[in-house]
């Protein structure tokens, strides 16, 4: 009897191993249902779900969709009319600026003062930067910019004193305009010595003038230089 039992057992135990690896294999072999609906595109992976029923693609905005929403913003008209008030309408009094000049903006960021001098009339602006920001500012090395010599009347910065390289950077700044051109910096607030300190990094220009500004909500200093007109 006892024998019956465990041969008994022993049957039941095999087919209990046979179903469960039947089912096992069954669910390796099919695939599981989800929600994704069958109009779905072929990647539906482009936003990692939260769940299995999660599903929604990301939408990616064009280009020019997220520069209209950027360019009607508080922020930006604000810094935008902060260069053109503390920076460029002055040089243009002083006669430095004109709309027909050829004007680099070195290190422009986003491109606010890209945006300032076109919006100003200055129909030749280039802005460079080590990240581009399409269409205002491409993307070039401050220390190796990738322009003829004297290809500008004009180059303005508001970022050397956050340069890796400060002299090499003035330099550049320096070769890319003409002679009799101007170079523009604008630097944290500093007194005269300072101002000198920067005014002689630009070996190959004289200084012309400085003054304290506001710009984008910071104390800072523009400082205007004219290169020499012979080597």
């Amino acid at each position: 009897m006892d024998r019956e039992i465990e041969r008994f057992l022993r049957r039941l135990s095999f087919v209990a191993i046979a179903i469960a690896s039947t089912i096992l294999i069954l669910l390796f072999l099919q695939t599981p249902d989800t929600c994704i609906p069958s109009h779905a595109p072929l990647k539906p992976h482009l936003r990692f779900p939260k769940s299995t029923c999660d599903f929604a693609t990301r939408v990616h905005a064009p280009l020019h969709k997220k520069n209209e929403r950027l360019w009607s913003s508080r922020d930006w008209n604000s810094k935008v009319e902060s260069f053109s008030s503390a920076v460029f309408l002055p040089l243009r009094r002083l006669g430095i600026l004109a709309n027909n000049s050829k004007v680099l903006c070195v290190s422009a960021g986003a491109g606010h003062e890209v945006a300032a001098l076109s919006g100003s009339g200055v129909e030749d602006v280039t802005g460079v930067e080590l990240v581009e920001s399409p269409p205002l500012v491409q993307r070039a090395d401050p220390h190796n910019l990738p322009f003829f010599d004297g290809a500008f009347d004009l180059a303005f910065s508001a970022r050397l004193d956050e340069a890796l390289f400060p002299a090499r950077f003035a330099a550049e700044m320096e070769r890319t305009v003409r002679r009799g051109g101007s170079c523009v910096v604008a630097v944290a607030e500093c007194g005269d010595d300072e101002v000198r300190e920067v005014v002689d990094l630009f070996r190959k220009s004289r200084f012309v003038s400085s003054r304290n500004v506001t710009l984008v909500g910071m104390r800072m200093t523009s400082i205007v230089m004219r290169t020499n007109k012979s080597s």
